[in-house]
């Protein structure tokens, strides 16, 4: 075992330092040997281990191994080893790839901190870093990326907020100060609102469709993985002991994510809202609370990032290939492109939970937690969302890579990228074939699930029947569906012009305001010039003297004296 005397943050920001200085080749090599020492790092550090610091004055611990902070330790330096290879096969600059390792870094200082203050201070830190991966690409990922930094900067100032009143409550920041998460009544409230901003609650979730099609899709594959697991990890420290409120939560996202990824013709704005749905069965472990859920959840983190990235891996291939972001401008890539295809059929069938495969692992401990703890409506959502994913995929993967013909040329993955795709895909078999691996380095223990029961094994795959069914009835129909609205169609144009209005208000606001000290500042100084002319105009007389003689002077002078004393005195 080791101890963690240095940050596992620091090499993989000192790579990103170095990435634009060292060349291309050079810098992506270091990146991958930085992030990708990550994970034995992790895997051997010492369980209880920390480094406590001071941080702005307060008590911080800059590192805390445990068995959460290990999982999501292990996951995040794979995966960041995994999506640096694939950047740099796919012609990503190094400047783009250093703001990616920037990304991965401030993520793992999130995971690692062993207190409140530590977790804001690198959460914060993501938003910035995540915002500059985006707005490095140009064009429409700009906007995007304006839209994503403010809306996360809502997040991070009401989680900050949470933070603050938390403290008020424990008088600690330290996440052993308080047991059962967030303190109180209203630091729970403000911590779920603006944890929920980014793992994307129905409501508060269209920052991930608009945002992660936008940029480079090496950059995507990056910003599918931390942001929202980073948000699951937090709202398990807000609330180790579940709340329902947030599994129900869960289920609704898993519901409409599915719901809107299946009418979408954007590839990569179809895996977007699939990243909502996918972590709704994760939110849905962690407010339903106990072993199997949270196990489940936290399973479900790391198989999702792992088929998750290689959703986004097989669909930038063709991307790159292509040129090609929508789904009727492309088809029948399956003969011309096998290696893509095969990995992202092992992706698509992981996603959706079917037998054999990863998702049917995690996802699998979930549902059957819910329906443990006699949570039907919950159990009948995860179900629910269960077959529109099947249902989606199916769209996906056969409107690319089976019906139609592509009529431009086009070359499957090349090395580096069908390494990277092949690693990851060979991984959502292993741990869907031995689910054993998987149980080994989850953050709970006590539960009993079997994985391959004739039960569980007959609903995955009644699942994927009905599916099947559903998408042979609606296969033509999906195809005349537009693009179709979400709430940002109507949060984004009430910002904008209740903002402008503001802003023309407070101009005109301003501009009255300075009229009037403008013209009290003229008035003032002429009646000092001139004070008979000025009281002879108020008065409506011709003209007015105000020359008094040495009596009356003294008089007023005393008399101004004495009220002021007495005014001090009083």
């Amino acid at each position: 075992m080791v101890d963690p005397v240095v940050p596992p943050f620091v090499p993989v920001l000192l790579a990103a330092l170095l990435m634009p200085l060292v060349g291309r080749r050079i810098g992506h090599a270091v990146g991958v040997a930085a992030t990708g020492a990550i994970v034995p790092y992790a895997w051997l550090a010492s369980q209880g281990q920390f480094l406590q610091v001071k941080l702005f004055g307060f008590d911080a611990v800059l590192v805390n191994v445990d068995p959460f902070s290990t999982l999501m330790g292990v996951i995040f330096g794979f995966i960041g080893a995994a999506a640096v290879l694939y950047s740099l096969y796919t012609e990503a600059e190094p400047m783009q790839t250093a703001f990616a390792l920037g990304y991965v870094g401030t993520s793992l200082g999130a995971v690692y901190g062993g207190d409140w203050l530590t977790l804001v201070f690198f959460w914060e830190l993501m938003a910035v870093t995540s915002t500059l991966l985006i707005w490095h690409h140009g064009g429409r990922a700009v906007r995007a990326g304006f839209r994503y930094a403010m809306i996360h900067g809502v997040g991070g100032t009401l989680l900050l907020a949470a933070i603050v009143w938390h403290y008020a409550e424990v008088g600690s920041f330290l996440f052993s100060a308080a047991d059962g998460g967030m303190a109180g009544t209203v630091a729970p409230v403000l911590a779920a609102v603006g944890i929920g901003i980014n793992v994307g609650f129905v409501g508060l979730h269209a920052w991930l469709p608009d945002t992660y099609p936008a940029p480079h899709v090496a950059a995507s594959v990056f910003l599918c993985v931390f942001t929202t697991k980073t948000g699951v990890y937090g709202m398990y420290r807000a609330f180790p002991d579940g709340h329902l409120a947030l599994a129900y939560m869960g289920g609704l996202m898993a519901v409409f994510g599915a719901g809107m990824a299946l009418m979408q013709t954007d590839m990569r704005r179809l895996l977007s809202y699939h990243i909502q749905s996918q972590v709704g069965y994760m939110v849905a472990g962690v407010g339903i609370g106990g072993a199997l859920a949270t196990g489940g959840a936290f399973g479900h983190v790391f198989n999702h990032i792992l088929y998750k990235s290689l959703l986004f891996m097989a669909v930038g291939v063709v991307i790159y290939r292509t040129g090609e972001q929508s789904l009727n401008r492309v088809g029948g890539l399956g003969r011309r492109m096998p290696i893509t295809a095969v990995t992202f059929a092992v992706a698509a069938l992981s996603i959706s939970g079917f037998p054999g495969f990863n998702g049917f692992v995690s996802k699998g401990m979930v549902i059957v937690a819910a329906h443990e703890e006699h949570l039907e409506l919950l159990w009948y959502l995860l179900l629910a969302g269960g077959v529109g994913t099947f249902l989606s995929f199916m769209k996906l993967g056969y409107s690319v890579f089976v019906e139609g013909e592509y009529e431009g040329p086009v070359r499957d993955s090349n090395a580096g990228q069908s390494v990277a795709m092949a690693v990851v895909a060979g991984l959502c078999v292993i741990y869907g074939l031995y689910p054993p691996l998987l149980f080994a380095i989850l953050p709970t223990e006590g539960f009993h699930f079997s994985t391959y029961s004739p039960g569980h094994v007959g609903e995955g795959l009644l699942l994927a029947a009905i599916a099947a069914v559903g998408f042979a009835l609606l296969r033509d129909p999906l195809k005349r569906v537009g693009r179709v609205p979400d709430v940002d169609r109507l949060y984004n144009p009430l910002t904008f012009y209740g903002t402008r209005g503001l802003v023309f208000e407070l101009t005109d606001l301003y501009a009255a305001v300075d009229r009037f000290v403008v013209n009290l500042s003229g008035a003032t100084v002429a009646a000092v010039m001139d004070p008979g002319g000025t009281a002879a105009r108020l008065l409506g007389l011709e003209t007015v003297d105000l020359r008094a003689g040495i009596g009356r002077s003294v008089l007023l002078v005393t008399s101004v004296l004495v009220a002021v004393i007495a005014f001090l005195l009083l």
